[in-house]
């Protein structure tokens, strides 16, 4: 099974609950549990996040996982003026 990157808009498969996975926790038995945060409600109520078993959880959208950006970065050498 490929792990969930957070950030990715997920759905549980038994409840239907859908949200953007923001949290991860592993146990020491190897469970990992996923927190997943719904959408500000009509009223501006910020709903509580719920955590689901990894395996539960597929992968629905692409959430808001950052847009790379294009940079120059850095260079292996100095430029030289010419």
């Amino acid at each position: 099974m490929e792990e969930i990157k957070l950030g990715l808009e997920v759905k549980d498969r038994v409840t239907d609950f859908k949200g953007i996975a923001i949290g991860r926790t592993t146990y020491m038995q190897g469970c990992n549990r996923i927190l997943v945060q719904q959408k500000v409600d009509k009223e501006g109520n910020i709903p509580e996040a719920i955590s689901f078993d990894e395996p539960d959880l597929e992968v629905i959208g692409d959430g808001v996982l950052p847009k790379p950006e294009k940079s120059g970065g850095p260079r292996p050498f100095a430029s030289k003026r010419t």
